[in-house]
């Protein structure tokens, strides 16, 4: 398995082989062995979450409050998706950045988003599948999420196609207005989890 840090640092792309014959294929998209060399900490999973999407539908960008946040590590088996990580880390030097990887039902990769970065998506095709093993359980009062269309953070969404959006999503606050409400989480307090989970994790 192949990985790549993404321009958001503590958010990694992995691509696992793909086996294919007559049958159809085989593919492990996630791997723990692969995972805790890149990451330094093996991924805990309190939940799995499994998502359909229309053409166009946008869910994000959502974060949860850290401690202890929420690690994602997330894979599109069936359809296509554009995924999207922000760095929304008060004090983080590249607060304000993302990154972008494709996932599809054909390369299977999977995308890590460490506790307190953004994390949202595009379908790109009716029927979409997304597929999320995440480190702890949904907590509502402690989850959140940032405008997605909102022109500071000038996500690369595609201009072809009608925006399917819930209303929460349509209602969160912009980058700007989350920051100075103090809703977003500190980058110190994001680093100090990090360290914690690496100091949990087996010799």
């Amino acid at each position: 398995m192949e990985a790549r840090t993404l321009a958001v640092p503590h958010a990694v792309e992995f691509t696992p082989p793909v086996f294919g014959d007559q049958r159809g294929l085989f593919t492990a998209p996630f791997q723990e062995p692969a995972f805790l060399d890149t990451v330094g900490h093996p991924l805990t999973v309190a939940q799995t979450n499994h998502s359909v999407s229309r053409r166009g539908t946008i869910r994000g960008i959502h974060f949860a409050d850290v401690p202890p946040g929420q690690g994602k590590y997330v894979y599109c088996p069936n359809g296509s998706l554009l995924d999207i990580v922000v760095d929304l880390r008060t004090g983080s030097p590249t607060f304000g950045t993302w990154d972008m990887v494709t996932l599809d039902s054909r390369t299977f990769r999977g995308v890590y988003i460490a506790e307190g970065l953004g994390h949202g998506f595009i379908a790109l095709e009716d029927d979409t599948v997304m597929t999320y093993l995440c480190s702890t359980s949904y907590n509502p009062p402690a989850e959140h999420g940032i405008d997605p269309l909102d022109p500071d953070l000038g996500l690369p969404w595609p201009g072809d196609v009608e925006y399917v959006l819930s209303d929460k999503d349509r209602a969160a606050p912009s980058l700007t207005e989350a920051r100075d409400s103090g809703l977003l989480p500190r980058y110190e307090d994001c680093l100090a989890r990090y360290a914690e989970l690496r100091a949990n994790a087996p010799a």
